[in-house]
């Protein structure tokens, strides 16, 4: 077993809370001129064609493996759906409020065990969840009354990136990262094509493209498939625990790229409900590695064959 690199590893989680971020700001400011479909399938194409190459240079196949497949073909459905939810709130959101309503993904992901695999969760990481909760409603609570229902859309991606990081979690000792990610790349292509076919309706294709657009295109494309796999790879560096309370990075990024490229602030009360956020997510993250440091006795019932919740250090919602 390789020792751990832990600053490598945080340099690395370091370029993704600055990377994903920039490319969400890019994809925002492609939304008034190219539709949504059509930057979701740049975002998935250019992630089959910067990863195929590698699995075919390992001698890696692009079809997932018998006995997986559904469970692949669930995983690239969740992925498109998480990323179409956070591109369309793009459109209507400042760039940090709906990066601080998606990062409610930990708590979902807490009492997603809860209910559906009855795990233990304690009345401290419940209360945290109670806590971060109202903290995301602040941060919804001025956008609803700006934009209306659209505010809850990154509570969308929230509840399809539970869904990716538990299917995830359960293929990943069968498919390594790179091969899953290239396997959702032409699977994810394949559906929003498509979709480009079923439903060329206004808002979901392209307008007449510029060069410069083709350029933003590509690079948000990039960004995105580059940023994760700097996360996958810090998590191979460094133990989850000393990167998750990192991930949080992301959101004053994200506070600083909305005000560079479109002058947006989120405003006194979204700032009241970001901050209650970060600090029930970082208190989930703590009381988790509490506990993960003590042994704790099986619990009957547990969890559905073969699969384990999403671990809630695990903050920030992979695009």
């Amino acid at each position: 077993m390789k020792p751990d690199r832990p600053l490598a590893g945080m340099g690395l989680m370091l370029l993704f809370c600055l990377a994903a971020p920039l490319g969400d700001g890019m994809a925002k400011l492609l939304g008034g001129s190219i539709g949504l479909l059509v930057l979701m399938l740049a975002r998935f194409a250019t992630q089959a064609i910067l990863l195929a190459p590698v699995c075919v240079r390992h001698g890696t196949s692009l079809r997932p493996p018998p006995g997986t497949r559904a469970w692949v073909w669930l995983r690239s459905l969740l992925h498109v759906a998480g990323m179409g939810l956070m591109f369309a709130a793009l459109r209507v959101l400042p760039l940090a409020d709906a990066l601080a309503i998606a990062f409610v993904m930990p708590f979902i992901a807490l009492l997603l065990g809860w209910f559906l695999l009855s795990e233990a969760v304690g009345a401290h990481r419940i209360g945290a969840c109670a806590v971060g909760f109202v903290g995301t409603l602040l941060v919804i609570q001025p956008n609803f009354s700006a934009v209306g229902a659209a505010a809850l859309l990154p509570l969308g991606v929230a509840v399809s990136f539970c869904g990716f990081m538990l299917v995830t979690r359960h293929l990943s000792g069968r498919l390594g990262a790179i091969r899953m990610q290239a396997i959702s790349g032409w699977q994810g292509s394949l559906v929003v094509g498509a979709a480009l076919l079923v439903w060329p309706g206004p808002g979901l294709t392209a307008l007449p493209v510029t060069g410069s657009d083709w350029t933003l295109l590509a690079v948000m494309a990039v960004l995105g498939v580059g940023a994760q796999l700097a996360m996958t790879a810090s998590l191979t560096l460094a133990p989850a625990a000393t990167l998750a309370p990192m991930q949080y990075l992301e959101i004053p990024f994200g506070v600083a790229i909305g005000w560079i490229m479109f002058r947006d602030l989120p405003d006194g009360v979204a700032q009241l409900g970001i901050a209650i956020t970060v600090a029930a997510g970082l208190y989930v993250i703590a009381r988790e590695r509490h506990l993960s440091r003590q042994p704790m006795p099986p619990v009957a019932g547990s969890a559905a064959p073969g699969l384990s919740r999403p671990d809630a250090r695990q903050a920030a919602p992979p695009r």
